[in-house]
């Protein structure tokens, strides 16, 4: 009489798999399902700040918290110029990180530990201590203005403070190394022999440049885009100390709506759409990549 064998479960495989699952479920879904329930409740005064969702057996949701965001356009600007500020911000990036991390890619080998060093050194200071010293840089009677007025080129001091000259620079020097690293890592890994064969054809270095080094390196280039662009969106402690009441990003409006005007519903509606801005052109990109993908094999 034969035995049948039932397969036997991977239960090593299904807890290295259980575990980041349970880790995004407790700290990224289920963060999320409570700012959404917040977002469809009624702001209350009191302690919480809005009313149960569910009340006598009813459910009391409702979309007016996100209508009302379209009907202000205080809101509206804040979401529109917080995704200018940081698409500029991820491309200025871009243009200051990709020569440095092709130059770290075709140093010697010796260096390039050290240079990657030097790259992530700043990560090492408070991110707070970073920025407040560039209050100190761009003030008045900071370094800058101090060493212009000084040598003689300016007779009053540049107003650089509170302007989006400042969070421009803030967020560039903050998040730069995010636009670096995963340069690095997609440069360093190109086979250096097809550009000696571009070489060997007759093609200039700019043009094997764009038609070999570039188009090899675009998923580090998407990457660093997106590690710049997705938390620079969000920024609040850049626009509130470098940026002035002119520039409007939905980091303070958020701070704003939680903290002093106390709508919490409001405020949850706000940072759904922020987030739904977001995810779901990345989420229809990334649908886009698989498909081409899939095509090409």
């Amino acid at each position: 009489m034969s035995t049948i064998r039932r397969p036997r479960r991977n239960w090593g495989r299904l807890l290295v798999t259980a575990i980041p699952f349970a880790w995004l479920g407790l700290f990224f879904l289920a963060p999320f399902v409570i700012v959404l329930i917040i977002s469809l409740s009624k702001q209350r005064f009191g302690i919480p700040p809005y009313e149960p969702l569910i009340s006598n057996g009813a459910i009391t949701a409702q979309p007016d918290n996100y209508l009302f965001l379209f009907d202000d356009p205080l809101y509206v600007s804040a979401l529109l110029s917080s995704l200018r500020i940081a698409a500029t911000s991820a491309a200025i990036c871009l243009l200051i990180g990709y020569p440095i991390a092709l130059g770290i890619a075709r140093a010697p080998q010796r260096w390039r530990s050290m240079l990657l060093l030097a790259v992530a050194l700043p990560f090492w200071t408070s991110f707070l201590i970073r920025v407040y010293a560039w209050i100190g840089i761009l003030r008045n009677e900071g370094l800058i203005n101090g060493a212009l007025m000084e040598l003689g080129f300016i007779d009053t001091p540049i107003p650089m403070m509170q302007t989006p000259f400042a969070v421009h620079l803030g967020i560039v020097y903050s998040y730069l190394p995010f636009m670096i690293l995963p340069l690095y890592a997609s440069l360093e890994r190109q086979d250096l022999t097809l550009l000696e064969a571009a070489s060997d054809l007759g093609a200039t270095p700019w043009r094997s440049f764009w038609t070999i080094t570039f188009p090899l390196s675009l998923p580090g280039v998407v990457a660093g885009f997106l590690l710049v662009f997705i938390p620079a969106v969000g920024e609040f402690v850049i626009p509130e100390l470098l940026g002035g009441s002119s520039t409007l990003m939905i980091g303070k409006v958020l701070w704003s709506e939680f903290f002093a005007n106390r709508d919490w519903p409001l405020a949850a509606a706000l940072a759904i759409m922020m987030l739904a801005l977001i995810v779901v052109p990345l989420a229809w990109l990334e649908n886009m990549r698989l498909k081409r993908e899939e095509a090409g094999r």
